[in-house]
């Protein structure tokens, strides 16, 4: 049987619409909200960087606006319907993930990251976990545990990196975060941190809890590829492949073609196909609709690239770039900052793509902007010369302050 075939446009109104990229709702954002974001993506990624925010507060922003900043911290370190862990790289997921997670940590020890460092290393893991048993919870800062320096990427010293492995395999949690960064990871064991429920509920076959994944990655996502559904929280696509067979046969999934794409595609059988959409967003880096930058190529034509790494003067768009959603484009790009201690949304530069009209851009920007200044508590936004969008955007600004 041949498969559906959908355009590359209804495939953009079915990708946002998964993601959550709509009409915000109206009122105060509680828990409530939170949980039925998480519901939909499955997961929020985090990261350390807090140029505009954090990660997983700026996919919440693109989807709900303004929200209180202990919306997150209080679900995931307060009453516990969030947990850290390894999922789309580090991410706060649904405690009741637990189980279907079983196989990831279980495999941690042979993780190319991990492989070969642990071997040796019984004495300094059974010390870290006896102290965090004793004196926990603790940052990596607070341990006695002798320090023998040893850099890495991030600069972990063994100790550090010691309570990293305890964590990825899951003998350790992530109590909170604080420290002079507010984002320093506190560990505790497991038990004393995750409900008891939780860890005692039956593990699942490694091929169910697989497969109950790829469907979230299906909901999160309305139409993928089988790298798009694996990438989703990790997994191997060789791995994934014959579990999206057996979805298909079981009509859990339904095999469609998407114009342009050379690789066949899934639809999640419950996935909205609005004719349009009226998505109107700034996402973050690490936003689901951007992370996977092949994916965002293919569906959106939008070439993305982190360029923190990047030396200044070899960058593109910028140190910390948002894309902008619109309908069901991504039409523009902005460089950000926001600069507290003067009250100001920095935009040093604005640019919008090739196709798009920088001045029918500027209007919805500029507000979008105007909201994102409010959740933060910021005076104005303060946009630079740089870029197409820069002059029709400060213009926009303007009139939005009218």
């Amino acid at each position: 049987m041949r498969a559906a075939r959908l355009s590359i446009g209804e495939a953009r109104r079915i990708a946002v619409a998964a993601s959550g990229l709509g009409r915000r709702p109206p009122g105060r954002k509680d828990r409530r909200h939170l949980a039925g974001v998480v519901d939909r993506l499955g997961l929020l990624q985090l990261d350390s960087v807090n140029v505009v925010g954090r990660a997983h507060d700026l996919v919440l922003y693109s989807r709900l606006g303004p929200h209180p900043a202990s919306l997150v911290r209080d679900a995931a370190y307060r009453r516990r319907s969030l947990y850290e862990a390894w999922c789309h790289e580090a991410s706060l997921v649904p405690t009741a993930l637990w189980p279907l997670l079983a196989w990831r940590r279980e495999r941690m020890h042979a993780d190319r990251w991990w492989r070969g460092w642990v071997e040796g290393k019984a004495h300094l893991l059974e010390a870290l976990e006896a102290e965090v048993a004793e004196r926990g919870p603790l940052r990596a800062s607070q341990l006695s545990v002798p320090r023998a320096p040893r850099q890495s990427w991030w600069g972990w010293d063994d100790a550090k990196r010691g309570l990293e492995h305890l964590f990825a395999i899951g003998r350790l949690a992530v109590a909170d975060r604080s420290g002079t960064t507010g984002f320093e990871r506190v560990y505790d064991l497991v038990e004393r941190v995750l409900p008891a429920e939780v860890l005692a509920a039956p593990t699942p076959a490694d091929e169910d809890a697989r497969a109950a994944l790829v469907l979230a990655a299906a909901r999160a996502q309305g139409v993928a590829t089988l790298a798009d559904l694996a990438d989703h929280h990790r997994q191997r696509p060789a791995l994934v492949k014959p579990i999206v067979e057996n979805l298909v046969e079981e009509g859990l999934l339904v095999p469609v073609e998407v114009e342009g794409w050379h690789q066949p595609a899934y639809l999640h059988p419950e996935a909205a196909r609005p004719r349009r959409a009226t998505a109107r967003a700034l996402v973050g880096p690490f936003d689901p609709i951007v992370w996977n930058r092949p994916r965002a190529e293919r569906l959106f034509d939008f070439r993305y690239r982190i360029e923190i790494y990047t030396p200044a003067p070899k960058r593109t768009y910028g140190y910390y770039v948002l894309p902008f959603v619109l309908g069901d484009r991504l039409v523009a790009r902005v460089d950000a900052k926001a600069d507290r201690k003067r009250g100001v949304l920095q935009v040093p530069g604005a640019f919008a793509e090739a196709w798009a009209d920088p001045h029918a851009v500027a209007g919805p920007l500029a507000e979008e902007l105007r909201l994102l200044t409010g959740w933060h508590g910021l005076d104005r936004v303060e946009v630079g010369e740089r870029g197409d969008l820069a002059a029709p955007l400060t213009l926009a600004s303007t009139r939005t302050l009218r």
